[in-house]
C-alpha cells in the first residue's frame, strides 16, 4: 500500500510540474506567441507621484501602440507598474514581486534611490533592465544586463555647465542644492568640476536636506547677496516650487536653470509666473515638431489631459527599445537565450526615440543629443540656441 501511494504521489508531483512549467513556453506551445511582461517600479502616489506616473503613461502608449500594430515577433506586451512612493525598500519588494509573476525585461525604478537598491537583487537575476529614468551611476555599474534611456547625473551637471557657457546664459553662478540625495549632489559635484574648466565663477553654494526643506530664507539672502547672474537648481520639483516661491520678489534679473528634476513644476506651483523663463536641460522637447513627438503629446494629451515630460517620453522610448531588440533578435521569452541575445543587440542598435537617436557601448549609457527648454507662459518650450 506504502508503494503504491508513493507512487500516486510521484505521479501527482510530475504532472504538478509540468502544469507549473514556464507559461511562457505554455502559451508558445498553445498559439504561437505570449505575453511579454515588463514590469516597472516608481512612487505612483505620494508627495512625487507625477514622476512615477508620467513614466508609466509613457510605457502603457508605447505597449498600447505596439500591440495595436500587431506585437513584436508575434508577442504582445503587458505593463505590471508598481507602486514604491519613492522608497528604496518597497522598491526591492515590488521588484520581488515582478519577479515572481514571471517578469521578462525590467523597465528598472523611477529614481535613482529606488534602483541601487534594486540593481543588487537584480545582479544575479538573468534579466534585461532597460532603465528610463534613474540617473544615479550606481543605478547601472556593476550588472552587464541594465542599460540606461535617460543622461546619468555626472553627464547632467557636465553638459549643463557646458550649455550655460556655450549659450551665454551666465557667467556668475549660485548653486542651490539637496545635499543628502545623490541625485543633487551627484549633479552638482560635476558641475562645479566642469565649470572650473569652463571658467564659471561659482559664487555661492547654497545647500538644504530632506529636513530642512521648508524655509530656505536664509539660503536666499545669500545668493541674493552673491551677485550672481544664474542660479542653477540640480534638485526635484517639489523643493524647486517652495525655492521659487519664497524667492519672488528676492532674486531679479537672474537665470534660473535646472536638470530633468524639474520635469513637470508646473504642475507643483500655484503660480505660473513664478517659472517664466525658468530653464532645464532635457533630451525631449513636447513641442517638436516632427510628425512623432506630436503624435504622442496629442495621444498624451487626449488621454491624460496634460502634456507629456521628459519622463513620460523616456518611458515611451524604453518600451520602443525593447521591441527594437527583440526584432534585431527574433528572440521571445520562450528562448533559453532571450536575456542573453536581447542584452547582445543593445550594443549594436539604433534606436529613433522621442528623446533623441540612440546608442549603447560597452558603458550601457546612451548616446545621443541634449536639448533645453525654457517656459513661457507655464509651457516648456525648445530653447533658441
Amino acid at each position: 500500500m506504502k508503494k503504491i501511494i508513493a507512487l500516486m504521489l510521484a505521479v501527482l508531483m510530475v504532472v504538478s510540474m509540468a502544469a507549473c512549467g514556464s507559461k511562457k513556453e505554455a502559451a508558445s506551445d498553445a498559439s504561437g506567441d505570449g505575453d511579454v511582461l515588463l514590469g516597472l517600479i516608481g512612487p505612483m502616489t505620494g508627495d512625487y507621484a507625477n514622476y512615477g506616473t508620467s513614466t508609466r503613461n509613457g510605457v502603457q502608449i508605447a505597449v498600447d501602440e505596439i500591440n495595436a500594430a500587431g506585437g513584436v515577433n508575434g508577442w504582445t506586451f503587458t505593463l505590471s507598474a508598481q507602486d514604491s512612493q519613492g522608497d528604496p525598500d518597497s522598491a526591492v519588494s515590488a521588484y520581488n514581486k515582478l519577479m515572481d509573476d514571471g517578469m521578462d525585461v525590467s523597465l528598472g525604478c523611477v529614481f535613482s534611490g529606488e534602483a541601487t537598491s534594486v540593481i543588487t537583487a537584480a545582479k544575479a537575476d538573468n534579466i534585461l533592465i532597460v532603465a528610463p529614468t534613474s540617473s544615479a551611476k550606481a543605478c547601472i555599474e556593476g550588472n552587464e544586463k541594465a542599460f540606461r534611456v535617460c543622461f546619468n547625473d555626472p553627464a547632467q551637471g557636465t553638459v549643463s555647465a557646458d550649455y550655460i557657457v556655450d549659450n551665454n546664459l551666465g557667467s556668475k553662478v549660485a548653486v542651490f542644492y539637496q545635499s543628502d540625495i545623490d541625485y543633487s549632489a551627484g549633479l552638482y559635484e560635476t558641475f562645479k568640476a566642469e565649470a572650473a574648466v569652463k571658467g564659471l565663477e561659482i559664487v555661492s553654494e547654497q545647500t538644504f536636506t530632506a529636513g530642512s526643506a521648508t524655509d530656505f530664507s536664509t539660503q536666499i539672502n545669500a545668493i541674493r547677496d552673491s551677485g550672481c547672474d544664474l542660479v542653477f537648481l540640480p534638485i526635484y520639483a517639489a523643493e524647486a516650487s517652495v525655492f521659487l516661491t519664497q524667492a519672488q520678489g528676492k532674486l531679479d534679473n537672474v537665470i534660473y536653470f535646472g536638470c530633468d528634476g524639474l520635469d513637470g513644476i508646473q504642475t507643483k506651483v500655484s503660480d505660473l509666473t513664478m517659472i517664466e523663463g525658468l530653464m532645464m536641460l532635457t533630451p525631449f522637447a513636447a513641442d517638436a515638431q516632427d510628425d512623432r513627438t506630436k503624435a504622442f503629446v496629442a495621444k498624451y494629451d487626449e488621454l491624460y489631459k496634460a502634456i507629456p515630460d521628459q519622463f513620460a517620453a523616456d518611458g515611451y522610448d524604453a518600451v520602443y527599445i525593447v521591441k527594437a531588440v527583440m526584432e534585431a533578435t527574433g528572440k521571445t521569452p520562450a528562448d533559453e537565450d532571450f536575456t542573453a541575445a536581447l542584452v547582445e543587440a543593445m550594443h549594436s542598435v539604433t534606436v529613433e526615440g522621442l528623446t533623441g537617436t540612440m546608442t549603447w557601448d560597452d558603458t550601457r549609457e546612451p548616446n545621443k543629443a541634449a536639448k533645453a527648454m525654457v517656459f513661457q507662459n507655464g509651457v516648456a518650450v525648445l530653447y533658441a540656441e
